[in-house]
């Protein structure tokens, strides 16, 4: 399933940061492209998430290709891979699929929380996140790479606030066709997918991410959401 809208949703403001972040992913995905396979690997290694760095407070300082060894050296500090990892992409399917969420989803969130409060919310989201898969598997030499833990977050926030806004969706089955999905039911679905996915094994997609982004967008969204009820009431009483 793939959202491809939300009509039900009137934007009051442009989305800035949204479309910043979507066209910073873009550039820096275009600039992925155009590298060597070698260099590829060298920018996720230097600039992606390595759980056992992390975890073990040591850098890794080879990365062994199998035909040739690179040193490898994280500008100023590992934790900042918090931040640089949410900005690469492992392939087109990775990027697009994380494009696709952000716009759809991404503008309301931030018509919510304001210009500056959807910005810290992101980043608070795709850090913890980035902890919860780090958690999940301490020993991992491999990198993590992508926004996809930040835009969790997105989802979790907007499954509490929009729940019944009804998702312009492509669906593929015998055949394809766009159907109209409640929220709840289309995020629903796609945190229990990420759960299930998690007890079929590795497979290289860091679906524990996924569900800590999504836990923690629910969280800031239900505590807000909460606080605006009772102080309404109270206002008007």
């Amino acid at each position: 399933m793939i959202p491809l809208s939300d009509p039900d949703l009137l934007v009051r403001k442009t989305a800035y940061v949204n479309i910043t972040l979507i066209f910073v992913c873009s550039i820096i995905f275009i600039y992925e492209f155009i590298l060597g396979d070698v260099e590829k690997y060298v920018l996720f290694y230097q600039f992606g998430l390595l759980p056992l760095e992390i975890s073990s407070g040591n850098s890794l300082q080879i990365l062994d290709t199998g035909i040739v060894s690179y040193p490898i050296q994280t500008p100023i500090s590992d934790f900042i891979t918090f931040i640089t990892s949410m900005f690469l992409h492992g392939d087109f399917i990775h990027f697009g699929s994380n494009m696709v969420y952000l716009w759809v989803f991404g503008d309301n969130i931030e018509d919510r929380f304001g210009h500056v409060g959807y910005l810290i919310f992101y980043f608070s989201a795709g850090i913890f996140a980035s902890i919860s898969h780090v958690m999940a598997d301490l020993t991992s030499q491999t990198p993590t790479v992508g926004a996809s833990g930040a835009i969790a977050g997105v989802l979790g926030a907007y499954f509490i606030f929009y729940p019944n806004s009804r998702i312009n969706t492509l669906i593929f089955t015998f055949f394809i066709t766009v159907v109209q999905v409640k929220a709840l039911w289309l995020l629903g679905f796609w945190m229990v997918l990420q759960f299930f996915s998690t007890a079929m094994g590795n497979s290289g997609v860091a679906y524990w991410a996924h569900i800590g982004g999504f836990i923690f967008g629910v969280l800031v969204a239900y505590t807000i959401k909460t606080f605006q009820i009772r102080f309404k009431s109270k206002l008007f009483r």
